[in-house]
């Protein structure tokens, strides 16, 4: 049993099922993080957890006391919300207050709560301003800081940067995680970006359709795909896939792909790969952009690195990267070069292709193939 368990969890508004059977268990001090897509069902979870919604069945348990009929205000849980939800006639200090005092706690504890807090999130000086004089930053930290003062047993964000400019987002990040880390606080965590996703998560329910498509570590999630719906929306850019099948040479133990278009040499997988198994096997490939990169760029130990001279379409400076577009089995791929490759879009360049980080997908179920 978790700190916070969902069992079977569904959610429907008359004959329209939103949310389908969920379970998660989630261990105290979790960062757990529900991505998605619009409409996919995560902030209806959330709201769920949070008793915004009812449950239409299932159980829903936080340290092991179910919170089907329990009051909102009576689950010790804290929420921060996309928009702040900041009472503008209060000033800072008396909005982080402001739930204490609602729960009958006297006022020297009131004042002691919020000052340990402003000084953790470091807003001492902005205790006497009113909403309107802060920045999107400002307010963001203060609505964190009147969920902090609660003490709650869980912390829910809803989207709570979306808000803010991509900068801003960057640091308010860092700052979330460090207060994670730092605190040791359970925090189930709404956004549909999946970068916030994999940087701030120490596990991710992606969620598509009501369903959750998979539930693992930002590692687990990004390496290993449970199908194609979480290795297209997992990942900037994201993973490459096009078709292929499966090949085993008369006489050799390992694996081969021969790509769709019937141009591209066929990519032997790693001696050890299991997908020899699978001989003659339709296939979507999936490789990740930082597998297709330059020579030199290429993972030093890995023993599947295979060069393909490909033409260049398209070139993107990125910075620290830059990414090159070419076509691989018919369909277009993105590449993650280093920056300072001389590189130009119209030439052909060999490619360093890693089948070490490869992962197939049956084309029928769409899920991953072991």
């Amino acid at each position: 049993m978790g700190f916070l368990d969902i069992k079977n969890a569904t959610k429907s508004y008359g004959p329209v099922k939103v949310l389908h059977e969920t379970d998660i268990s989630v261990e105290e001090g979790e960062f757990l993080v529900l991505v998605g897509p619009s409409g996919c069902g995560k902030s209806t979870l959330l709201n769920m957890i949070a008793g915004l919604e009812d449950i239409t069945s299932g159980d829903i348990a936080i340290k092991g006391r179910s919170m089907n009929g329990v009051r909102p205000a009576e689950r010790n849980i804290a929420m921060v919300f996309q928009s702040y939800a900041l009472y503008p006639n209060m000033n800072v200090a008396q909005n982080m207050a402001f739930g204490l005092e609602m729960h009958g706690v006297p006022k020297q504890d009131r004042d002691k709560a919020v000052s340990d807090v402003a000084d953790l999130l470091q807003i001492q000086q902005l205790l006497d301003r009113k909403p309107g004089q802060l920045s999107g930053g400002q307010r963001q930290r203060v609505a964190m800081g009147r969920a902090l003062v609660r003490d709650p047993d869980v912390f829910l964000f809803d989207e709570p940067l979306s808000n803010l400019d991509a900068k801003l987002r960057v640091d308010m990040r860092t700052e979330i995680k460090k207060l994670h880390q730092k605190l040791g606080t359970t925090i189930v965590y709404v956004t549909h970006d999946q970068i916030e996703a994999l940087t701030l998560s120490t596990r991710i329910a992606v969620m598509f359709g009501g369903h959750v498509q998979q539930l693992g570590t930002p590692k687990e999630i990004y390496d290993s795909p449970a199908n194609i719906f979480v290795a297209g929306f997992m990942g900037s850019p994201s993973m490459n896939l096009f078709p292929a099948k499966i090949g085993v040479t008369k006489g050799q133990a390992a694996a081969k792909v021969e790509l769709a278009d019937g141009k591209t040499a066929s990519l032997p997988f790693p001696s050890d790969s299991p997908m020899s198994k699978h001989n003659g096997r339709d296939i979507i490939l999936g490789i990740r952009p930082e597998a297709i990169t330059d020579e030199d760029g290429a993972d030093r130990n890995s023993n599947a690195i295979h060069i393909v001279n490909n033409h260049v379409e398209v070139t993107e400076p990125a910075g620290s990267d830059t990414f090159v577009v070419s076509y691989l089995g018919g369909k277009e791929v993105t590449g993650r070069f280093r920056a300072d490759v001389d590189v130009e879009a119209g030439q052909t360049f060999p490619f360093a292709i890693n089948m070490e980080k490869a992962v197939c997908f049956d084309p029928e179920t769409e899920n991953r193939i072991d």
